[in-house]
Protein backbone atom coordinates (compact mmCIF):
# COMPACT_ATOMS: atom_id res chain seq x y z
CA UNK A 1 0.00 0.00 0.00
CA UNK A 2 1.06 3.25 -0.62
CA UNK A 3 -0.71 5.01 2.21
CA UNK A 4 -2.41 3.37 5.85
CA UNK A 5 -4.98 5.55 7.07
CA UNK A 6 -6.14 4.37 11.20
CA UNK A 7 -9.15 6.16 12.83
CA UNK A 8 -13.09 6.53 12.92
CA UNK A 9 -15.31 7.40 10.38
CA UNK A 10 -19.07 8.50 10.72
CA UNK A 11 -22.00 8.51 9.07
CA UNK A 12 -22.85 11.97 8.22
CA UNK A 13 -26.33 13.64 7.93
CA UNK A 14 -26.20 16.78 5.96
CA UNK A 15 -29.35 19.24 5.76
CA UNK A 16 -31.95 19.56 3.04
CA UNK A 17 -31.67 23.18 3.65
CA UNK A 18 -29.72 26.11 5.64
CA UNK A 19 -31.51 26.45 8.90
CA UNK A 20 -30.76 25.20 12.89
CA UNK A 21 -30.70 22.09 13.57
CA UNK A 22 -33.93 21.88 15.29
CA UNK A 23 -35.82 23.63 12.06
CA UNK A 24 -34.04 21.23 9.23
CA UNK A 25 -37.17 18.57 8.18
CA UNK A 26 -34.53 15.92 6.42
CA UNK A 27 -30.82 15.51 5.65
CA UNK A 28 -29.23 13.44 2.70
CA UNK A 29 -26.78 10.49 4.13
CA UNK A 30 -23.29 11.24 3.68
CA UNK A 31 -19.77 9.59 5.35
CA UNK A 32 -16.88 11.60 6.77
CA UNK A 33 -13.99 10.86 8.80
CA UNK A 34 -10.68 12.68 8.54
CA UNK A 35 -8.42 9.66 7.70
CA UNK A 36 -10.69 7.93 5.44
CA UNK A 37 -11.07 11.16 3.97
CA UNK A 38 -7.62 11.29 3.33
CA UNK A 39 -7.49 7.40 2.50
CA UNK A 40 -10.17 7.83 -0.25
CA UNK A 41 -8.98 11.34 -2.09
CA UNK A 42 -5.91 9.16 -2.42
CA UNK A 43 -7.68 6.55 -3.89
CA UNK A 44 -9.50 8.81 -6.27
CA UNK A 45 -5.96 10.51 -7.40
CA UNK A 46 -4.59 6.54 -7.92
CA UNK A 47 -2.16 5.42 -5.35
CA UNK A 48 -3.23 2.43 -3.57
CA UNK A 49 -5.02 3.32 0.30
CA UNK A 50 -6.22 1.42 3.29
CA UNK A 51 -8.42 2.38 5.87
CA UNK A 52 -8.22 0.63 8.97
CA UNK A 53 -11.11 1.11 11.39
CA UNK A 54 -13.73 -0.23 13.34
CA UNK A 55 -17.22 -0.21 13.23
CA UNK A 56 -20.51 -1.05 14.69
CA UNK A 57 -22.29 -4.52 13.14
CA UNK A 58 -25.04 -2.57 11.81
CA UNK A 59 -26.71 -0.76 8.47
CA UNK A 60 -24.42 2.59 9.12
CA UNK A 61 -21.59 0.48 9.58
CA UNK A 62 -22.30 -1.55 6.32
CA UNK A 63 -23.04 1.85 4.12
CA UNK A 64 -19.32 3.07 5.74
CA UNK A 65 -17.74 0.13 4.47
CA UNK A 66 -19.32 -0.18 1.42
CA UNK A 67 -18.95 3.97 0.60
CA UNK A 68 -15.09 3.79 1.11
CA UNK A 69 -14.37 0.83 -0.53
CA UNK A 70 -16.24 2.45 -3.31
CA UNK A 71 -13.34 4.86 -4.07
CA UNK A 72 -11.09 2.00 -4.21
CA UNK A 73 -9.68 1.93 -0.57
CA UNK A 74 -9.05 -1.28 0.92
CA UNK A 75 -10.88 -2.23 3.37
CA UNK A 76 -10.48 -5.30 4.42
CA UNK A 77 -8.83 -4.81 7.44
CA UNK A 78 -12.03 -3.09 8.93
CA UNK A 79 -13.10 -4.89 11.92
CA UNK A 80 -17.17 -4.71 13.21
CA UNK A 81 -18.04 -4.50 17.56
CA UNK A 82 -21.21 -7.11 17.75
CA UNK A 83 -22.18 -4.62 20.87
CA UNK A 84 -21.16 -1.47 20.10
CA UNK A 85 -22.55 1.34 17.39
CA UNK A 86 -20.94 3.03 14.56
CA UNK A 87 -20.85 6.81 15.07
CA UNK A 88 -23.08 9.37 12.91
CA UNK A 89 -23.10 12.96 13.29
CA UNK A 90 -25.34 16.10 11.99
CA UNK A 91 -24.32 19.33 10.92
CA UNK A 92 -26.15 22.41 9.65
CA UNK A 93 -25.31 23.80 6.30
CA UNK A 94 -23.36 27.19 7.88
CA UNK A 95 -19.58 27.22 7.53
CA UNK A 96 -17.95 25.65 10.61
CA UNK A 97 -16.40 29.51 11.30
CA UNK A 98 -19.94 31.17 11.74
CA UNK A 99 -21.37 30.91 15.46
CA UNK A 100 -24.69 29.62 13.24
CA UNK A 101 -22.51 26.69 12.65
CA UNK A 102 -24.27 23.14 14.40
CA UNK A 103 -22.42 19.76 14.67
CA UNK A 104 -23.94 17.26 17.10
CA UNK A 105 -22.22 13.90 17.10
CA UNK A 106 -23.55 10.92 18.40
CA UNK A 107 -20.25 8.73 18.53
CA UNK A 108 -19.60 8.32 22.33
CA UNK A 109 -18.95 4.92 23.51
CA UNK A 110 -18.82 3.66 19.17
CA UNK A 111 -17.77 0.61 17.97
CA UNK A 112 -14.07 2.70 17.15
CA UNK A 113 -13.77 4.20 20.34
CA UNK A 114 -12.91 0.59 21.46
CA UNK A 115 -10.29 0.11 19.17
CA UNK A 116 -7.02 -1.25 20.72
CA UNK A 117 -3.49 -2.60 20.56
CA UNK A 118 -5.49 -5.79 21.05
CA UNK A 119 -8.22 -6.05 18.32
CA UNK A 120 -6.41 -3.93 15.45
CA UNK A 121 -4.66 -5.50 12.75
CA UNK A 122 -0.99 -3.91 13.88
CA UNK A 123 1.04 -5.52 10.60
CA UNK A 124 -1.98 -4.69 7.95
CA UNK A 125 -1.54 -0.69 10.11
CA UNK A 126 1.63 -0.85 9.47
CA UNK A 127 2.00 -2.51 5.84
CA UNK A 128 2.13 1.22 4.09
CA UNK A 129 4.68 3.60 2.64
CA UNK A 130 2.75 6.01 4.73
CA UNK A 131 0.55 5.58 7.77
CA UNK A 132 -1.66 9.03 8.11
CA UNK A 133 -3.01 9.49 11.44
CA UNK A 134 -5.02 12.53 13.46
CA UNK A 135 -5.05 13.88 16.65
CA UNK A 136 -9.13 12.31 16.90
CA UNK A 137 -8.25 9.03 17.97
CA UNK A 138 -6.11 9.64 20.23
CA UNK A 139 -9.16 11.43 22.01
CA UNK A 140 -11.58 8.88 21.66
CA UNK A 141 -10.90 6.72 24.42
CA UNK A 142 -7.64 5.47 26.88
CA UNK A 143 -7.81 2.34 25.00
CA UNK A 144 -7.41 4.78 21.43
CA UNK A 145 -4.88 6.82 23.23
CA UNK A 146 -2.47 3.85 24.09
CA UNK A 147 -2.95 2.72 20.24
CA UNK A 148 -2.07 5.78 19.21
CA UNK A 149 1.46 5.85 21.65
CA UNK A 150 1.71 2.07 20.11
CA UNK A 151 1.56 3.11 16.37
CA UNK A 152 4.11 6.41 17.05
CA UNK A 153 6.50 4.63 18.40
CA UNK A 154 10.16 4.72 17.07
CA UNK A 155 10.71 1.04 15.48
CA UNK A 156 13.15 -0.70 12.70
CA UNK A 157 10.73 -0.55 9.56
CA UNK A 158 8.35 2.24 10.39
CA UNK A 159 6.73 3.88 7.68
CA UNK A 160 6.66 7.46 6.98
CA UNK A 161 4.76 9.00 9.63
CA UNK A 162 1.76 11.22 9.05
CA UNK A 163 -0.20 12.99 11.97
CA UNK A 164 -2.65 16.00 11.46
CA UNK A 165 -3.15 17.35 15.09
CA UNK A 166 -6.92 17.92 14.41
CA UNK A 167 -7.41 19.98 17.82
CA UNK A 168 -10.92 19.04 18.85
CA UNK A 169 -11.33 20.19 22.53
CA UNK A 170 -15.04 19.10 22.93
CA UNK A 171 -13.64 15.44 21.91
CA UNK A 172 -11.45 15.61 25.38
CA UNK A 173 -12.59 15.28 28.92
CA UNK A 174 -8.89 17.17 30.73
CA UNK A 175 -6.82 19.16 29.95
CA UNK A 176 -4.22 16.31 29.30
CA UNK A 177 -5.40 16.52 25.51
CA UNK A 178 -3.00 19.57 24.09
CA UNK A 179 0.48 17.93 25.19
CA UNK A 180 -1.16 15.24 24.41
CA UNK A 181 -1.04 16.24 20.53
CA UNK A 182 2.20 17.96 21.32
CA UNK A 183 3.45 14.39 22.01
CA UNK A 184 2.28 12.61 19.62
CA UNK A 185 3.46 15.46 16.88
CA UNK A 186 6.89 15.63 18.03
CA UNK A 187 7.30 11.68 17.23
CA UNK A 188 6.03 12.18 13.92
CA UNK A 189 7.61 12.65 10.15
CA UNK A 190 5.38 14.81 8.69
CA UNK A 191 2.80 16.81 10.56
CA UNK A 192 -0.29 19.03 9.37
CA UNK A 193 -1.03 21.62 11.62
CA UNK A 194 -3.25 24.87 11.22
CA UNK A 195 -2.11 28.47 12.51
CA UNK A 196 -5.25 29.38 14.49
CA UNK A 197 -5.34 24.90 16.10
CA UNK A 198 -1.41 26.07 17.31
CA UNK A 199 -2.66 29.08 18.97
CA UNK A 200 -5.71 27.35 20.24
CA UNK A 201 -4.20 24.16 21.91
CA UNK A 202 -0.46 25.36 22.77
CA UNK A 203 -0.88 28.90 23.07
CA UNK A 204 1.78 29.83 20.41
CA UNK A 205 1.01 33.12 18.83
CA UNK A 206 4.22 33.77 17.02
CA UNK A 207 3.56 32.46 13.70
CA UNK A 208 4.57 29.33 11.77
CA UNK A 209 8.43 30.01 12.90
CA UNK A 210 7.26 29.78 16.17
CA UNK A 211 5.37 26.42 15.65
CA UNK A 212 8.31 25.25 14.40
CA UNK A 213 10.04 26.28 17.59
CA UNK A 214 8.03 24.24 19.28
CA UNK A 215 8.08 21.50 16.71
CA UNK A 216 11.48 21.04 16.05
CA UNK A 217 11.42 17.02 15.48
CA UNK A 218 9.48 15.96 12.16
CA UNK A 219 11.11 16.11 9.34
CA UNK A 220 8.42 18.08 7.53
CA UNK A 221 6.03 20.01 9.45
CA UNK A 222 2.90 21.90 7.58
CA UNK A 223 1.49 24.90 8.91
CA UNK A 224 -1.89 25.97 7.27
CA UNK A 225 -2.55 29.68 7.62
CA UNK A 226 -6.33 29.63 6.46
CA UNK A 227 -6.74 31.92 2.99
CA UNK A 228 -3.51 32.84 3.26
CA UNK A 229 -1.87 29.67 1.96
CA UNK A 230 0.43 27.03 4.01
CA UNK A 231 4.04 27.48 4.90
CA UNK A 232 6.28 24.06 5.34
CA UNK A 233 9.60 23.23 6.86
CA UNK A 234 11.58 20.50 5.75
CA UNK A 235 15.06 18.95 6.93
CA UNK A 236 16.96 17.29 4.63
CA UNK A 237 20.25 15.25 6.40
CA UNK A 238 19.26 16.77 9.75
CA UNK A 239 19.38 20.41 7.84
CA UNK A 240 17.37 22.55 7.59
CA UNK A 241 16.28 24.45 4.43
CA UNK A 242 13.96 27.80 4.44
CA UNK A 243 10.66 28.01 4.89
CA UNK A 244 8.80 27.67 2.07
CA UNK A 245 5.85 29.47 1.67
CA UNK A 246 2.51 28.65 -0.95
CA UNK A 247 -0.65 31.07 -1.22
CA UNK A 248 -4.23 29.70 -1.10
CA UNK A 249 -6.12 30.11 -4.01
CA UNK A 250 -8.86 32.14 -4.59
CA UNK A 251 -12.02 29.86 -4.39
CA UNK A 252 -15.71 30.07 -4.56
CA UNK A 253 -16.55 28.04 -1.40
CA UNK A 254 -19.30 26.02 -1.05
CA UNK A 255 -18.38 24.21 2.48
CA UNK A 256 -15.29 24.10 4.55
CA UNK A 257 -15.64 20.41 5.92
CA UNK A 258 -13.24 18.24 4.99
CA UNK A 259 -10.81 20.40 3.29
CA UNK A 260 -8.07 20.08 5.70
CA UNK A 261 -7.89 16.03 5.20
CA UNK A 262 -8.25 17.07 1.21
CA UNK A 263 -4.72 19.26 1.49
CA UNK A 264 -3.69 16.40 3.26
CA UNK A 265 -3.96 14.19 1.18
CA UNK A 266 -2.98 16.97 -1.80
CA UNK A 267 0.38 16.88 0.09
CA UNK A 268 1.03 13.38 0.79
CA UNK A 269 0.53 12.70 -2.97
CA UNK A 270 3.41 14.90 -3.93
CA UNK A 271 5.37 13.29 -0.96
CA UNK A 272 4.84 9.94 -2.30
CA UNK A 273 5.64 10.79 -6.12
CA UNK A 274 8.78 12.36 -4.97
CA UNK A 275 7.88 15.95 -5.88
CA UNK A 276 9.29 19.05 -4.75
CA UNK A 277 7.91 20.86 -1.74
CA UNK A 278 6.11 23.71 -3.35
CA UNK A 279 4.72 21.35 -5.90
CA UNK A 280 3.12 19.30 -2.74
CA UNK A 281 2.16 22.31 -1.14
CA UNK A 282 0.05 23.59 -4.44
CA UNK A 283 -1.31 19.46 -4.98
CA UNK A 284 -2.39 19.90 -1.29
CA UNK A 285 -4.16 23.60 -2.26
CA UNK A 286 -5.90 22.09 -4.91
CA UNK A 287 -7.14 19.09 -3.20
CA UNK A 288 -8.19 21.36 -0.94
CA UNK A 289 -9.93 23.38 -3.60
CA UNK A 290 -11.70 20.78 -4.72
CA UNK A 291 -13.02 19.99 -1.11
CA UNK A 292 -14.10 23.61 -1.26
CA UNK A 293 -16.18 23.64 -3.61
CA UNK A 294 -18.46 20.78 -3.06
CA UNK A 295 -20.96 20.22 0.29
CA UNK A 296 -19.77 17.01 1.55
CA UNK A 297 -16.72 16.07 3.20
CA UNK A 298 -15.11 14.23 0.60
CA UNK A 299 -14.55 15.24 -2.90
CA UNK A 300 -12.70 14.10 -6.12
CA UNK A 301 -9.41 15.61 -6.94
CA UNK A 302 -8.58 17.10 -10.01
CA UNK A 303 -7.81 14.59 -12.90
CA UNK A 304 -3.84 14.20 -12.00
CA UNK A 305 -2.58 16.03 -15.37
CA UNK A 306 -4.97 18.74 -14.87
CA UNK A 307 -3.12 18.73 -11.29
CA UNK A 308 0.02 18.98 -12.37
CA UNK A 309 -0.69 21.37 -15.11
CA UNK A 310 -1.77 23.80 -12.59
CA UNK A 311 0.90 23.25 -10.23
CA UNK A 312 3.62 24.55 -12.99
CA UNK A 313 2.04 27.58 -13.60
CA UNK A 314 4.62 30.80 -12.82
CA UNK A 315 3.85 32.59 -9.59
CA UNK A 316 1.58 35.25 -11.38
CA UNK A 317 -0.63 32.38 -13.06
CA UNK A 318 -1.23 30.78 -10.08
CA UNK A 319 -2.52 33.85 -8.51
CA UNK A 320 -4.85 34.33 -11.02
CA UNK A 321 -6.27 30.97 -10.63
CA UNK A 322 -10.03 30.94 -9.54
CA UNK A 323 -11.67 27.78 -8.90
CA UNK A 324 -15.57 27.78 -8.74
CA UNK A 325 -18.00 24.60 -8.10
CA UNK A 326 -17.73 21.65 -10.65
CA UNK A 327 -14.24 22.81 -11.72
CA UNK A 328 -12.49 19.62 -11.25
CA UNK A 329 -15.94 17.83 -13.21
CA UNK A 330 -14.99 20.25 -16.35
CA UNK A 331 -11.95 19.34 -16.84
CA UNK A 332 -12.66 15.47 -16.54
CA UNK A 333 -15.81 16.23 -19.00
CA UNK A 334 -12.98 18.12 -21.31
CA UNK A 335 -10.64 15.00 -21.21
CA UNK A 336 -13.37 12.73 -22.08
CA UNK A 337 -14.93 14.50 -24.97
CA UNK A 338 -11.19 14.92 -26.55
CA UNK A 339 -10.45 11.40 -25.90
CA UNK A 340 -11.33 9.27 -29.18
Amino acid sequence: MDVVALGESMVAFLPSRPGRLADVPSFDRAIGGAESNVACALAAAGHTARWVGRVGADGFGDHLVERIAGYGVDVTSVSRDPVRPTGVYFRTAGDRGTGAHEVAYYRAGSAASAMSVTNVDLPAVRAGRVLHLSGITAALSRECGALMRTLTEARSGRPLLSFDVNHRPALWPTPEGPLTLLHLARRADIVFVGEDEAEEAWGITGGPEAIRAALPEPGVLVVKQGEKGATAFERCRRTATPPTFEPALHVDVVATTGAGDAFAAGFLSGTLRGLPLRARLRLGHLFAAAGLTTPGDLAAPPAGDHADRLTALDDTAWGRLRLAPGWTQAERATQEANTP
